[in-house]
């Protein structure tokens, strides 16, 4: 499940989210500081910054009132070792761009949390020692960028190995004791029971450790759901097994849980339109649960019109909607009131106006991200770095498609 996380999408995870307890000032290296309350960092959506065409984050915030951002993923190095990368490959110790986009959110009074783990690549728990260890290489994100909020995204096949997750769910014990005002939330993969038996053994390996965090959240997408009526029925099975595992009565035990879903349509092809996000929400904040968040702001965008409802992007949702309408779901379990915005089209299958053709593509000439060209009579942007790639679409191709020309 989740096969779309670490590229593109979100539900066979592990995920420890730390936020602060109150209104948290967040201080950049110029010294400027966003002052969030902790609702705002249990909202935070999803984005990779490097990776799936990013978005603009203030572009995001001026349209959605959306003020925190849950960037992912930070993984142990590609080619072995104990430190920590943005996506198995850029060092955080000497990270420069990603820095640079928190430098930006955080002067626009926002700020952000960064996502540790996700599908793909190898995970610091797998690679490092033990939990110590595991613990000191994201005490240097937490350094690096000033974090208020951390998140844990254990997917498989660490989720599975159990010497991994004890790792983890020790640093994330050790990450709270020595970074006081860290809210922190783990959370696990979600079923129609409400987690699976690597989510119970989860849990008990955190009851074990004597580690109480103050949230625990399951992804109720990539399991055979259909629609908002499931994923809260599965919320509230979690919340008899939080009631059960860690003697909780049901409002403790709601008050200690999250949600954690997948906008659009899913990696196993369930849709999740706008209104299931809004049932779900309901329900969140009618019970007093604690966390409300998405995967991912990079898919809150409508695909072109041939692409909505037949696959799975990590750029797009597949379902009509304007520009980040599910962020607004974020904003508004923050407390907070979204600009409102022209509904979309309906059934989103009216073709854009055609615009120029942008230079033809050329087999032989290297495209960095953002680099745009035309191909069969449509326009292209490059994702990343290629070269004699033909442009087409699809979810390992490094071109996005901007449409007919």
């Amino acid at each position: 499940m989740r096969r779309l996380r670490a590229c593109l999408g979100a539900a066979t995870a592990v995920t420890t989210v730390a936020l602060a307890a109150s209104a948290l000032v967040a201080t950049n290296a110029e010294g400027a500081s966003a002052a969030l309350g902790n609702r705002w960092y249990a909202a935070a959506p999803y984005l990779m910054p490097l990776d799936n065409d990013p978005p603009d984050a203030g572009a995001i915030m001026d349209a959605s009132g959306l003020k925190a951002f849950q960037l992912a993923f930070i993984l142990a190095p590609s080619g072995g070792g104990c430190s920590p990368t943005w996506d198995g490959t850029a060092p955080v110790s000497s990270d420069t761009a990603v820095k640079a986009k928190i430098d930006a959110i955080r002067a626009k009074g926002g700020d952000v949390s960064v996502s540790i783990g996700g599908y793909n690549g190898t995970k610091l728990g797998q690679a490092c020692s033990d939990a110590a260890s595991t613990a000191a290489a994201y005490q240097q994100v937490i350094t690096k960028y000033s974090l208020k909020a951390i998140d844990f995204d254990l997917e498989e096949p660490e989720y599975e190995n159990t010497a991994a997750v004890r790792n983890e769910i020790g640093a994330a014990k050790i990450l709270q004791q020595n970074n006081p005002g860290l809210y922190v939330s783990v959370t696990t993969a979600g079923t129609a029971d409400g987690t699976g038996w690597f989510g119970k053994q989860m849990l008990l390996e955190a009851k074990s450790q004597g580690f109480t965090p103050n949230n625990f959240s399951i992804m109720p997408f990539d399991g055979g759901f259909n629609g908002a009526a499931s994923q809260t029925a599965a919320l509230t099975n979690f919340n008899s097994i939080l009631q059960s595992t860690f003697g909780w009565d049901q409002a403790t035990a709601y008050a200690h849980e999250g949600f954690s879903g997948m906008n659009g349509r899913s990696d196993t092809g369930e849709m999740f339109t706008q209104a299931d996000f809004q049932t779900v929400l309901d329900y969140a904040t009618s019970h007093g649960m604690d966390r409300f968040t998405f995967w991912s702001l990079n898919r809150d965008r409508q695909c072109t019109p041939a692409d909505n409802g037949g696959r799975t992007s990590g750029t797009c949702s597949s379902v009509a909607q304007n520009s980040w309408d599910f962020a607004k779901y974020s904003v508004k379990f923050a407390g907070a009131t979204p600009p409102t915005t022209t509904p979309p089209t309906s059934g989103g299958t009216t073709t854009p106006p055609a615009t120029g053709c942008k230079t033809a593509w050329s087999a032989s000439s290297v495209y960095t991200a953002g680099n745009e060209v035309s191909y069969n009579s449509h326009n292209w942007k490059a994702k990343w770095w290629t070269q004699n790639e033909k442009p087409t679409a699809g979810d390992g191709n490094p071109w996005q498609d901007e449409g007919a020309c």
